[in-house]
């Protein structure tokens, strides 16, 4: 087991396995992971559920695969399993209302220090975030 980084609307660490194109977890770090749970009548977070047709297809050798939940979500993921790193978009109404409001969602991110930092810290401040993919 290893520690992997999972980011959605916030980064977050959990413990995890990442090999090959996959990234793997135990159901019950789930919530921990991405803030949905695993029930019986799906995906659930808060009062929100999402059905899931098949359930087997998010599971990878008994744990479930991150970009599987992801997809079950109607998110699009990107995982490097070397990095132990994936990332999940937000939900498409999200994306949209975003460009169609010419506005970056809300999110936190770590200073080179380790000090989380949210978007909004710094509305009305110019700020240059430079992403890059190696890939």
């Amino acid at each position: 087991m290893a520690t992997v980084t999972i980011i959605s609307d916030e980064a977050r660490t959990v413990d995890g396995a990442a090999a090959g194109d996959r990234m793997t977890l135990d159901a019950e770090r789930l919530p921990d992971a991405v803030g949905w749970q695993l029930k019986p009548e799906g995906l659930c977070q808060a009062d929100v559920c999402v059905p899931v047709r098949d359930r087997d297809a998010l599971f990878v050798d008994g744990r479930l695969d991150v970009a599987a939940v992801a997809g079950a979500l109607g998110r699009a993921a990107v995982v490097d399993a070397a990095a132990g790193i994936a990332a999940i978009a937000n939900d498409a109404e999200t994306r949209r209302q975003a460009l169609d409001g010419l506005q970056a969602p809300d999110f936190t991110l770590n200073d080179l220090d380790g000090n989380p930092h949210r978007l909004s810290e710094w509305h009305g401040k110019k700020r240059l975030l430079a992403a890059f993919a190696s890939w």
